[in-house]
């Protein structure tokens, strides 16, 4: 269950109680008249089975509370009523399979921004896969693929191009690009620094790793891991099994194959450098394309979910 609370002008009051009241899958209905100071209006609260919220929301927005007052949204983690179980049985389809789309875009949103801290996440994430390809140490690369804050802009760029959202798709891509190239450009350093002090050499860079070769090999099994890994990560992010990015993040082959790049590219390896970018770019490839048709899907589903209840 999702609970809503809701500032109301008290000209809109009327309009939106209505909303509420002949949407499937809402209850605990509150009407607080003449509560709310800033803004000014009329206080509603409501919970609402979260497979009935967008359709809400939607018409909240529809109705203009989002510009004249407010609407927020919160998690119900427990609800012991018998009232909230039967508005859960009302609403359309499971509460796992929906997807709250301006949820969704406000957390891409956040996630996609280039800030310092995610940075300093990805650098650090490069930087300890660094480690793992010239140590040939699986681990190390497991770890970094978990450190490594890539999805937010992946998943950013996949939902502004189902919504429609050219200045999330700008801002996602930003993040992504100049994360990268920041990455490696300080892995490089790194990589320099770490060869003067004796820690890396061209010769581990060049020996056989079977643990971490793939790096810089890309295959079709690339391709179909990333996509199989971009429809888990969107499912992820669009339900309440937010746990399963951890899996996603270690399934990919993105800031392994930066590291590589970065290392091979201050040892001049022009092989190594362009079979490690050739990597990278198909696994960003397939995580936004797998994401966008997840996506597409998704909405396609509950588009026609809605329209079957509507005639019913």
């Amino acid at each position: 269950m999702l609970h809503l609370r809701l500032i109301t002008p008290s000209d809109s009051t009327e309009a939106a109680v209505r909303l509420i009241e002949h949407t499937v899958g809402t209850t605990h209905l509150v009407v607080l008249p003449g509560a709310a100071r800033d803004p000014a209006g009329d206080v509603v609260l409501c919970d609402v089975a979260r497979e009935a919220g967008d359709e809400l929301l939607s018409g909240l927005q529809e109705l203009g509370l989002d510009k004249t007052g407010s609407i927020a949204v919160e998690n119900i983690d427990l609800s012991l009523s018998r009232r909230a179980d039967e508005a859960e049985e009302e609403a359309p389809g499971e509460a796992a399979d929906a997807v709250l789309w301006e949820h969704l875009t406000d957390a891409t949103h956040e996630e996609s921004t280039l800030s310092v801290t995610y940075l300093m996440f990805i650098t650090l994430a490069t930087m300890i896969a660094a480690c793992g390809v010239v140590l040939d140490n699986a681990v190390l690369i497991v770890g970094a693929m978990a450190v490594g804050p890539e999805f937010g802009p992946l998943a950013g760029i996949s939902t502004s191009i189902v919504q429609r959202a050219p200045r999330l798709t700008l801002r996602s891509l930003i993040a992504l690009l100049t994360g990268f190239a920041v990455a490696i450009a300080v892995t490089v350093g790194f990589s320099l620094f770490m060869d003067a002090i004796g820690l890396f050499s061209r010769e581990q860079l060049d020996a056989d790793r079977p643990q971490t070769g793939f790096v810089y090999a890309p295959d079709a099994f690339s391709f179909v891991v990333a996509l199989l890994a971009g429809i888990a990560g969107t499912l992820s992010l669009t339900s309440a099994k937010s746990g399963a990015l951890v899996g996603v993040a270690i399934s990919v082959t993105t800031v392994p194959a930066a590291a590589n790049a970065a290392v091979a590219l201050s040892y001049g390896d022009t092989r190594q450098t362009w079979g490690s970018t050739e990597q990278l770019l198909l696994n960003l490839l397939g995580i936004v394309l797998a994401g966008t048709l997840t996506l597409l899907a998704q909405k396609w589903f509950w588009t026609r979910q809605r329209r079957s209840m509507q005639r019913s």
